[in-house]
C-alpha cells in the first residue's frame, strides 16, 4: 500500500496507482528523492537559511527556493509540454517554513502528474532548453529529479560548512 500526503492538494492518497509501467516503476524513486531533499531543507537550522559560501554562490534559501520553484516549471514545460516562464520568488523574504512548505508544493506537484500522466503524453517527445536535446517526456521526469538532485546536493555541502551532520542518502 501507497499512502502519500499530498500537501496541495490536502488529502491522503490512500492504495493510489500510477497509470504506466514507468511511473509505477519511477514513483519510489522520486518519493525517496524528494524525502532526502527535504530532509536536507530541515536539517539546516533556520538562522543558517542565508549562508553563502561564496559571493556567487546561492544562499542555502536561494538554493531551496530554486528547487522548489523549478520542480513544477521543468514538470510542465518538458512533462506535461506546457508554455511556462519562470517566477522565483525572493528566498530572502521567506522563513524557512515558508521555503520548506513551497518545497512541498513542488514535490507535490510533480507527485500529481506521476500519478495521472498517460503513456500517450509519456511517450512524446520534447527538446531540453538548454542542451537542444530531443528526449521522451517520460525521460524528462529524470531531468527533473538530476536538476533537483545537483542543488540538493550543492545544499548538503553547506549544511556539512556549517559543522551539520546532513541526512543520510538512502536510495
Amino acid at each position: 500500500m501507497i499512502l502519500l500526503f499530498c500537501s496541495t492538494l490536502n488529502v491522503y492518497a490512500q492504495d493510489r496507482t500510477p497509470k504506466t509501467d514507468f511511473t509505477k516503476m519511477y514513483l519510489p524513486v522520486w518519493l525517496e528523492a524528494r524525502a532526502h531533499c527535504l530532509a536536507v531543507a530541515r536539517a539546516m537550522p533556520a538562522d543558517k537559511y542565508n549562508y553563502q559560501p561564496t559571493e556567487v554562490s546561492k544562499t542555502f534559501g536561494e538554493q531551496m527556493v530554486h528547487i522548489a520553484y523549478t520542480i513544477p516549471l521543468l514538470t510542465k514545460r518538458y512533462v506535461q509540454g506546457m508554455d511556462v516562464k519562470p517566477n522565483r520568488p525572493d528566498a530572502s523574504k521567506m522563513t524557512k517554513a515558508e521555503i520548506i512548505r513551497l518545497l512541498e508544493e513542488g514535490f507535490d506537484y510533480t507527485t500529481e502528474v506521476i500519478y495521472t500522466i498517460e503513456q500517450a503524453q509519456l511517450d512524446e517527445t520534447t527538446v531540453m532548453y538548454h542542451s537542444g536535446n530531443t528526449v521522451s517526456r517520460a525521460f524528462a521526469l529524470f531531468y527533473v529529479q538530476d536538476h533537483m538532485a545537483n542543488h540538493r546536493a550543492k545544499s548538503n555541502l553547506y549544511v556539512r560548512m556549517n559543522d551539520i551532520e546532513p541526512p543520510e542518502y538512502t536510495w
